[in-house]
């Protein structure tokens, strides 16, 4: 069907009409977006109108005949973009980023994780393509004469312009230096839209690919200075007391530390940690502090002491980096480094990463016997793969350092009839009920782990230390995470569930609760103390767990902190004690410590800071 006139008006308006309400109607159905006052919920209205405007009205410069197709083409690209939001946000809560678009070598291990966030009433999300696309193809012909005139064109672009710098204008107002936040993106969408967000983030990936080329050594300075002048000494008592054992590192896929101790059905949920506990150093208030990354970040900050980045996973976007991570480190002092994971060496891009990190050995997919029997959801069971790991244990060079990845608890957390343990969760929320089916299997598979090590001969020589890499019921299940707390999820609440499990087994030591503020930062300096090596002089922003001279704080990747005394997150301070908000006022030095710490950090991975820095100086 041809077009004789100048772009219908009528046709135009309405693809920006229906995109624009839609949008909006996304907002406040799939997206948990805060809302505080009639200003902000104004801001959220008209935020996507001026974006959609500017877009479509592109369509002045292009031919009379390929206007309309211009405007179905832009309307299901823009839809799609939306839906890919939408679909994220489901797990993970998050809203998606130019580097999260970069990981397609992951997707092919997806599988039914993806799966489970699509439903069939997802089609409602193209509704308005579909409408637009029948407009064109069969209504188009009688409303030819209805075209914008030249003075029309240009209003239209001049309002949209006006329409995004009132909409910055006022954001900027309701929200002050709006646009350096950049790891807060529910801030940035609720005030200036899923698509400029967007156009954003596209200007934030241009300068973080610039930041490389433009660093030198000079950048550096502010940054070692601070490192340190925030030292904190080891622990005496704990300083050198596994000097060369072995060190089994185990990251507890998806497990938080609400699980611990409890119970579904009268049922222990972690019958085996809960006596495990007993007899190791438990930490209680020990927090993830991972971003989009997820796993592949929670390693990165245990291996280097070094916050992840706000976008996208480090083991991609800056692979090629130098580190001085603990394998490095270890490998200095004679151990032979290793990690374990039983699946495909590129997933969040291992094969690489591990080589920048300086692992010895990569026990990936091919090293395992896997068949149709022994595996479930994303991979081998993990019974299976701790029973087939120990024979790798028992053949490496010692003392070794050996990281385990484990896989059946995660998402969609999927589990065959004769590995359930107990019965589900009773509530309306399918994931939620599986959840805990999957860290009642983990936990049995921790048990045979540590029996095989025992019969084996590794465990007296060994320190084994367990750790949750990061959450695994997001805010989208809150309502179900209520029936089972028995409380409000409030913000605060949302803050502490992101306590994840760290136990560190050392043979012949007695077991103790350490209540001592800390994130998975602080496990490189308190694993090389424990093994007798200073770390007087790294570049890394995390302090022995153990010592009795560290500040007590976790900073979360968000900007989020937790103190002994208080809790910031969402712009707000809370008391740690009662979970009552106080005065923001409380907040602000830590506020401070934990703005300076985020940024030193990512000027360190985005300009490449390490190669300048060398072998760090260190106090022998």
């Amino acid at each position: 069907m041809k077009m004789k006139g100048s772009l219908n008006i009528s046709f135009l308006t309405m693809a920006v009409f229906l995109l624009w309400i839609k949008t909006y109607m996304v907002y406040k159905t799939s997206f948990d977006i805060k809302i505080e006052n009639v200003v902000q919920e104004f801001i959220l209205f008209i935020n996507p109108l001026s974006f959609l405007m500017l877009i479509f009205g592109l369509s002045f410069w292009i031919s009379p005949r390929n206007r309309t197709s211009y405007i179905v083409a832009t309307s299901f690209i823009i839809s799609c973009i939306l839906y890919a939001n939408v679909v994220y946000y489901r797990f993970f809560n998050d809203f998606l980023t130019i580097p999260v678009l970069f990981q397609t070598s992951n997707m092919s291990d997806l599988g039914s994780s993806v799966t489970e966030l699509i439903y069939i009433t997802d089609l409602l999300y193209f509704s308005d393509c579909l409408l637009i696309f029948y407009l064109m193809k069969f209504r188009a012909r009688p409303m030819e004469n209805l075209g914008f005139s030249n003075v029309q064109q240009r209003a239209f672009i001049l309002l949209s312009l006006a329409m995004t710098f009132f909409n910055l204008g006022l954001a900027e107002s309701e929200r002050p230096q709006l646009l350096t936040r950049t790891f807060d993106r529910e801030m940035l969408v609720k005030n200036i839209g899923t698509y400029h967000y967007h156009l954003y983030d596209l200007f934030l990936q241009s300068k973080s690919s610039a930041q490389r080329a433009l660093a030198d050594g000079s950048k550096l300075a502010d940054i070692e200075n601070y490192v340190r002048a925030n030292y904190i000494p080891p622990s005496e008592e704990m300083f050198g007391i596994a000097q060369n054992k072995n060190i089994i590192l185990i990251s507890m896929e998806s497990m938080q530390n609400f699980v611990i101790g409890a119970k579904v059905n009268d049922e222990d949920i972690t019958p085996f940690l809960n006596k495990f506990i007993e007899e190791s150093f438990y930490f209680d208030q020990f927090y993830h502090q991972t971003g989009q990354g997820k796993t592949s970040d929670s390693e990165f900050i245990v291996d280097n002491s070094l916050y992840p980045l706000s976008r996208g996973a480090v083991f991609f976007t800056h692979s090629a980096n130098e580190f001085y991570a603990i394998p490095e480190v270890l490998d200095n002092h004679g151990y032979f480094t290793a990690s374990l994971h039983a699946n495909n060496k590129s997933f969040w891009n291992r094969d690489i990463m591990y080589n920048s990190l300086g692992y010895d050995r990569f026990f990936s997919y091919t090293d395992y016997e896997i068949t149709k029997e022994n595996s479930v959801g994303w991979g081998l069971k993990d019974v299976e793969f701790f029973r087939q790991s120990v024979q790798h244990l028992k053949d490496a060079p010692k003392p070794f350092y050996a990281k385990f990845i484990t896989l059946t608890n995660h998402f969609p957390f999927e589990l065959e009839e004769q590995d359930r343990l107990i019965k589900p969760f009773n509530s309306n929320d399918k994931t939620v009920n599986q959840y805990f089916l999957t860290v009642r299997y983990l936990d049995e598979s921790l048990k045979t782990f540590i029996s095989e090590l025992k019969n084996a001969g590794l465990y007296e020589n060994s320190i084994i230390i367990l750790y949750g890499d990061h959450y695994g019921i997001s805010e989208n299940h809150n309502k179900a995470m209520k029936e089972f707390l028995s409380e409000d999820i409030t913000p605060f609440v949302s803050t502490q569930l992101q306590r994840v499990p760290l136990i560190v087994h050392i043979p012949g030591m007695k077991g103790e609760t350490i209540s001592s503020i800390g994130g998975q930062i602080d496990l490189k300096p308190t694993i090389l103390h424990l093994l007798g090596i200073e770390t007087k002089g790294d570049m890394q922003f995390g302090s022995d767990l153990f010592s009795q001279e560290r500040m007590d704080i976790a900073v979360l990747r968000n900007g989020s902190f937790i103190t002994k005394d208080y809790l910031f997150t969402r712009n707000t301070c809370y008391s740690n004690e009662t979970g009552e908000q106080v005065e923001k006022v409380l907040c602000e030095p830590y506020i401070e410590k934990a703005k300076i710490e985020l940024e030193y950090s990512d000027q360190i991975i985005y300009g490449d800071l390490l190669r300048f820095y060398g072998q760090p100086l260190r106090t022998k």
